[in-house]
């Protein structure tokens, strides 16, 4: 990932034709980020029900596709390594049951008892903004955003108030910078809160609460005046990039299910055929319906008749195809040509003589409803 998009501020509101574009790129992207988040304090000792239920979360509502952070705080972001509290940690690509065990052994089981003081807010600044830098980074290098959920377990009250007091919370360390309201790190936290469209479910376990914090796929919009009276942004060329392959995939998808429904349902229409005795005293005529693979026989007293008692063609429907196939009985002209084999006929008319005696019986027929 770039080190150009390091650096990573909220950004303007997104418009809700933004939220529903960004939203489907995520969808056909597919996968999400989802953190574990695990106070290491002693306050919160995974009790039997704690680590039931974190393991069911692991193995059960983990998809194929989703990158997995674990995070380790107490008065510091991952205090084995200390130095990054940048950036989140390497994830662990959750593509099958068989990385259960790798995610499973990141996680920290027992309390740490050289670890206490937990700095909530830290914790919080340093999940929420490394997450929006993620999806900040796949905007820039054009790749699809994800949906992101943090799983928290910690005693510690979450998404209070800027500026900590011992009152909301007695354990942040006394030179924490979020213990002022005005500190860098306490705006930024705040600002990172106001602008990720976070919602949460928790439950009470013990003597501390597990807590999921989900967050729609986003990214941070920023538009800047350029010259010529113009203006540039990120989000909307970004979705249009995204998604423009994906539409003309469904739109040639859509096309091609029209065109195959539509000769779908032609194949099952049978199609209606006039007749007309061109040399019959009393000018007959009748209809014939010929449906898919069926022939209409021509000759003797059958369907369509001439002079003599022998077949001398069939009129055959292959699919949404017509051919006249000649027998190896009477003469058959068609369009004036004596028929000696199968003829593709490409026309809605039809004219054929049916010689009988040196005498011509002419018959037209004419396809008058595909």
């Amino acid at each position: 990932m770039s080190n150009n998009c390091s650096t990573i501020a909220p950004g303007q509101k997104l418009t809700p034709r933004q939220e529903f574009g960004l939203d489907l790129v995520a969808r056909i992207g597919g996968g999400r980020d989802v953190v574990f988040a695990i106070d290491l304090t002693q306050s919160v000792n995974l009790n039997d029900e704690g680590r039931i239920r974190l393991r069911q979360i692991i193995e059960d509502s983990l998809e194929s596709g989703d990158l997995v952070y674990v995070v380790t705080f107490a008065s510091s972001v991952n205090p084995a390594n200390v130095d990054n509290e940048v950036q989140l940690p390497e994830p662990i690509e959750f593509n099958s049951k068989k990385d259960i065990d790798k995610i499973l052994e990141k996680v920290p089981w027992q309390a740490n008892l050289n670890f206490r003081n937990t700095d909530i807010q830290k914790a919080e600044l340093y999940t929420y903004r490394g997450l929006a830098r993620k999806n900040q980074c796949r905007l820039q290098e054009n790749e699809a955003i994800k949906p992101q959920s943090i799983v928290w377990l910690t005693d510690a009250p979450l998404l209070t108030e800027r500026g900590i007091s011992s009152n909301d919370w007695i354990e942040t360390p006394a030179d924490s910078p979020f213990r002022q309201f005005d500190s860098p790190e306490s705006i930024e936290r705040e600002s990172w809160l106001k602008a990720l469209p976070y919602q949460q479910r928790f439950l009470d376990i013990d003597n501390y609460r597990l807590t999921v914090v989900d967050i729609p796929p986003t990214v941070q919009e920023f538009c800047t005046p350029a010259p010529g009276g113009k203006e540039t942004c990120l989000v909307n060329s970004y979705i249009i990039q995204q998604l423009l392959l994906p539409i003309i995939i469904l739109i040639v998808l859509l096309i091609s299910s029209g065109i195959g429904l539509k000769y779908f349902f032609s194949l099952k229409k049978p199609w209606t055929l006039k007749v007309t005795y061109t040399d019959d005293e009393d000018g007959r005529k009748q209809t014939c319906s010929l449906a898919n693979k069926k022939k209409i026989a021509i000759g003797g007293e059958h369907k369509i008749s001439c002079p003599g008692e022998e077949i001398r063609a069939y009129l055959k429907r292959v699919g949404n195809q017509l051919y006249l196939e000649p027998t190896k009985g009477q003469l058959i002209y068609y369009n004036g040509k004596k028929l000696s084999q199968s003829q593709k006929i490409q026309n809605d008319i039809i004219k054929l003589n049916c010689p009988n005696n040196s005498r011509n019986f002419n018959i037209v027929i004419k396809i008058v409803q595909r």
